[in-house]
């Protein structure tokens, strides 16, 4: 028994912690679909929290701020996350590295509401002195990227180091200028993980609710704030319809990336494999 115990016990408190994590979701998915407001009892299947759902102006509103903010917050932080990323890679030695290195992560252990906060006194004092910007679309963005660049450059900084770096000293050896070993080599070599920080980021910034919270102005709310509005006021069955269809489109998103890396890696296995059989054939051949 003790035995068993011990080979099984990996595997129990695996499905431990995926049951604690995804048997609230399923529950709220399960009680979307019901057919009164009570959330203690399931009393039928409906529709209708989804039919009102697409009633509400303040939701569907949100849902596309929310939509455009992640959308301009991924592009950004990627952008900004592989420059940061090649500088503390590849540039081992720079005067202000540290300090660099040290404002660039720490988004990453600060909380939320502190980044907020400054943010927020940020643009209030930046709108006092220059009557710009007002707070809205462009601060919430800003924030995001902020957060988005931190996380985005943990996996981009983390594909740099594992590639191997002769690739780049042959182009250059054959006579390729720095920023062409850049953006033929590097980029395609590093393109996965620069796609995996953008959805990191989109995926962050959709889901923000601390910093919009600070940074949103009047008339613009993201969904994460409509939600969270509803649910300060009381159980709303339409929330459990947005937040079905979030997971929805959350979990398509991983799932593409996924079928995309693996078909990608097949890809590349299989053309480094012909690229060694004939290099091996013209060996061989005398």
């Amino acid at each position: 028994m003790k035995q068993l115990l011990e080979k099984h016990f990996g595997k129990f408190w695996l499905a431990l912690v995926y049951g604690f994590l995804y048997i609230p979701l399923f529950f709220m998915i399960v009680f979307g679909f019901n057919s009164t407001r009570q959330d203690a009892k399931f009393t039928g299947f409906s529709l209708r929290w989804y039919e009102a759902l697409m009633r509400d102006n303040r939701i569907v509103d949100g849902f596309f701020v929310s939509l455009k903010v992640a959308a301009v917050t991924g592009v950004l932080s990627a952008i900004l996350a592989t420059f940061a990323a090649f500088v503390l890679v590849r540039y081992r030695r720079f005067l202000g590295r540290t300090v660099f290195s040290g404002m660039v992560n720490a988004p990453l252990v600060m909380p939320e509401v502190i980044i907020g906060l400054s943010l927020l006194l940020l643009a209030v004092g930046s709108q006092n002195a220059f009557g710009w910007p007002d707070r809205g679309l462009l601060t919430i963005i800003a924030g995001h990227t902020l957060l988005g660049m931190a996380y985005g450059m943990v996996v981009i900084q983390s594909r740099l180091l594992e590639m191997d770096r002769s690739i780049e000293e042959a182009a250059m050896d054959l006579g390729a200028r720095p920023h062409q070993v850049f953006f033929l080599i590097t980029l395609p070599n590093i393109f996965q993980a620069i796609l995996a920080a953008f959805l990191l980021a989109f995926t962050l910034s959709f889901d923000d609710v601390v910093i919009a919270e600070f940074l949103s102005g009047p008339g613009v709310n993201t969904l994460p704030q409509v939600i969270f509005g509803y649910a300060r006021r009381g159980i709303n069955p339409t929330i459990y319809a947005a937040a079905t269809l979030l997971i929805l489109t959350v979990t398509l998103v991983i799932v593409s990336y996924a079928i995309w890396v693996a078909r990608a890696t097949r890809k590349r296995e299989r053309e480094i494999q012909a690229a060694t059989r004939a290099e091996m054939a013209a060996l061989s051949t005398p």
